[in-house]
């Protein structure tokens, strides 16, 4: 699996696909759902996570499910995580 391509993150998701279709600044998302503009614009550059309470609030604003964006999240940590953890222990096999 060294050879999979890098997962479009949430943050790019966010920008492309529904800010920049929408003609909606992160100001302004940030004050639709109640958070400091400083979060969104840390998603958007891919310096924090989206959170479940941050899916939950992109999900109903966005029509999409928190779940579209906690996938996309978990995509990239196991992209991440595949990068650096090595080698990986091989399977236990219980003897007897």
């Amino acid at each position: 699996m060294s050879n999979q391509r890098k997962p479009t993150t949430p943050g790019e998701i966010l920008s492309e696909e529904f800010l920049a279709p929408l003609g909606m600044t992160q100001k302004e998302l940030a004050d639709h759902i109640h958070c400091d503009v400083k979060v969104i614009n840390r998603i958007v550059n891919e310096r924090t996570a989206v959170t479940a309470e941050m899916a939950l609030k992109l999900g109903a604003a966005l029509k999409t499910t928190a779940d579209f964006w906690l996938n996309a999240q978990k995509a990239v940590d196991l992209f991440k995580a595949r990068k650096g953890v090595g080698t990986l222990p091989k399977p236990i096999h219980k003897v007897g």
